[in-house]
């Protein structure tokens, strides 16, 4: 076997710090949202442990500011540029975007129905399913790995979409993604390449407290 098909390659998925919309269980999607002062104290909480633990060789950030920042905290330290890519933006909640759960159940309550049953639902008429979330970051997280093979390598961005691409790369169906809770903010988890079998290594790992549990609002 070759060196390079040997080689294992691990991505450190890690979720932004908790903003306002996420404490108060609205849905950000794609809407450019800040952390707030605890966020932003989550991400150089937790920070000074990725760096030390995984001494990435890469660090990649969805580009909403919320990422960029907790991505600031580790790019600080172990002196990597921030690479943006469009495709770890969190799900496309569309006309969804800054509503509660409760909000968006009373809008289109097929939605409650939908959760109940497990069954995948596009977020809003002009959002995104978690299915379709789920194949362009997955596209996204192969294109990384290829291009960092055998380094370990800090991606960025948003519980929804990493929890997803998580189950994509894995050949999950959207039910047994479901099955994984949602990411705590500022929680990473480690996936890693070994030849072309992907694995889960850790899940929801988190080092610090003061966020917000998982929630159905992304």
């Amino acid at each position: 076997m070759a060196a390079a098909e040997a080689a294992v390659t691990r991505l450190v998925l890690w979720r932004h710090g908790v903003t306002d919309w996420n404490a108060a269980g609205r849905f950000q999607g794609q809407t450019d949202i800040p952390l707030n002062a605890t966020g932003v104290w989550q991400a150089e909480v937790s920070a000074p442990v990725l760096g030390a633990r995984f001494a990435p060789a890469a660090l990649y950030s969805s580009p909403s500011q919320r990422a960029i920042r907790t991505a600031q905290a580790l790019a600080e330290l172990v002196g990597l540029p921030i690479t943006t890519r469009e495709a770890l933006l969190e799900i496309d909640v569309g006309s969804w975007a800054g509503m509660t759960v409760a909000e968006a159940e009373v809008l289109d309550p097929e939605f409650t129905r939908a959760q109940a049953a497990g069954v995948d639902y596009r977020r809003s008429p002009d959002g995104e399913t978690f299915a379709e979330t789920g194949i362009r970051v997955a596209r996204e997280l192969e294109a990384i790995a290829a291009a960092h093979r055998g380094e370990q390598v800090v991606v960025v961005g948003h519980g929804g979409a990493h929890r997803m691409g998580i189950g994509t790369l894995l050949g999950w169906s959207y039910q047994q993604a479901r099955a994984l809770s949602g990411m705590m903010n500022c929680a990473w988890s480690v996936i890693v390449l070994r030849g072309s079998a992907w694995r889960l290594e850790s899940y929801n790992n988190c080092v610090v407290t003061g966020g917000v549990g998982p929630s159905q609002a992304y």
